[in-house]
């Protein structure tokens, strides 16, 4: 193994962000116990340091977006602390510069400095500038027979997004993505996290099929909870692409009949006044919360026996899905983007189609009455035959073969 310098180049870095994050701290902490060398340039947010290091991670803070900006195009504003003589100095130290979200110019800057680069896509943005690959005008996944249009961004951002905010995305999606997805095919090697994702990138891109490599993300620690009561867990917030309003359809039904209308869903990522206008539509059985530390994580996943996962868009791999298994979960998903990866070979695991909600809410009446016991054993083997299939051993020998493979091209 070479003893490699690794620039990790990443705009928001864990506990920051979203699942993506996660895996890049990930992988910065499987590096450091291999004892390779990394930096890590993200961004300072109020009352963080600006340098900490531990072993062989250094993790600098700048300055890099404003408190309500968009991280995608937030970071690519900043060329004057991506040529500050800070960063050349880093590039310079670096064998190999690692790009695991949106600051895509920096490849430039690599590439000037003859450093090689590899890139980790979360998502479809060298295909889809929402990185989504979900048509907003149809309602549905994008076959991506046309380029995407102006209206389809401002669609999806007008679930979401201030006017202003909408045009402001409709503006830089529009006309900055062409130019990003580019850069993007400069990358030595790009990695996908699921096949699933890099069947669709490569089918889009042809250009991308000799660099791309599929690695699944390492996977955070997760210890067996006890399982307290047979409540359900959503963990997605109102999120349109994440399918609440497929669960919350699903409940409608349920709701209605006096059987099943003492369901509970405990349900994550809600902001308070989400929680009292959906309130009013009549969900009784939602008991909400909001983004959980892992204290309260724990706690809510003591109460729940199965976990929900409606998305409707091609997720490459979800997080939440992979936290269920290990967690000795049952699981109710869509049958979409790298989920059925993720599952196959668990017997406590049911998949519908997307947006199906009558096929939803058929598949919580069953997993709602079935016995404790069988619940449990079911819950165990998801577990164990998840825990066979994916280690982080494999993981780190495939990123580390891909990083060195970059350095020696």
């Amino acid at each position: 193994m070479l003893q490699l310098n690794v620039l990790f180049l990443s705009e928001l870095f864990y506990p920051h962000g979203s699942g993506a994050e996660l895996a890049t701290y990930m992988y910065a902490k499987l590096l450091d116990e291999a004892g390779i060398n990394v930096i890590v340039v993200t961004n300072r947010f109020q009352g963080e340091q600006k340098l900490t290091k531990n072993r062989n991670v250094v993790v600098y803070r700048l300055p890099l977006l404003n408190k309500n900006g968009s991280a995608k195009y937030g970071v690519l504003k900043r060329s004057d602390i991506l040529l500050s003589s800070f960063m050349r100095k880093l590039i310079r130290w670096s064998d190999i510069v690692y790009v695991p979200r949106f600051w895509f110019t920096a490849i430039i800057l690599a590439k000037i400095y003859r450093k090689p680069v590899v890139t980790h896509l979360h998502d479809y943005i060298p295909i889809c500038p929402l990185s989504v690959l979900y048509n907003s005008i149809g309602d549905g996944l994008c076959v991506k027979k046309h380029s995407c249009s102006v209206r389809c961004i401002y669609l999806h951002e007008y679930k979401t997004r201030s006017i202003l905010r909408r045009l402001e995305s409709t503006a830089l999606n529009s006309t900055l993505w062409p130019f990003l997805s580019k850069i993007i095919q400069c990358s030595d090697a790009v990695i996908c996290v699921s096949e699933a994702q890099r069947r669709v990138l490569v089918k889009h891109a042809p250009s991308l099929i000799t660099k791309t490599r599929v690695i699944y993300n390492p996977l955070p620690e997760a210890s067996v909870t006890a399982i307290e009561n047979n409540d359900f867990g959503y963990f997605g917030g109102p999120s349109y692409l994440k399918g609440f309003h497929v669960l919350s359809n699903a409940l409608s039904i349920l709701n209605k009949t006096p059987l099943y209308n003492t369901i509970r869903i405990h349900a994550t990522k809600f902001p308070i006044q989400c929680r009292t206008q959906i309130k009013r539509i009549g969900n009784i059985n939602l008991i909400f919360y909001g983004k959980l530390d892992r204290t309260s994580f724990e706690k809510v996943y003591r109460g729940i026996s199965t976990v929900v996962v409606p998305s409707i868009w091609p997720e490459p791999l979800p997080y939440v899905v992979a936290e269920a298994l290990m967690k000795g979960r049952l699981l109710i998903a869509s049958n979409v983007g790298g989920i059925n990866e993720l599952v196959n070979g668990c017997s406590g695991t049911f998949l519908f189609e997307p947006k199906d909600y009558e096929h939803l809410c058929e598949l919580v009446k069953y997993v709602n009455g079935l016995d404790k016991q069988i619940i449990l054993e079911l819950g165990a083997k998801n577990r164990e035959t998840f825990s066979k299939k994916f280690s982080n051993e494999k993981t780190l020998r495939d990123f580390i073969y891909v990083l060195e493979r970059a350095v020696c091209h």
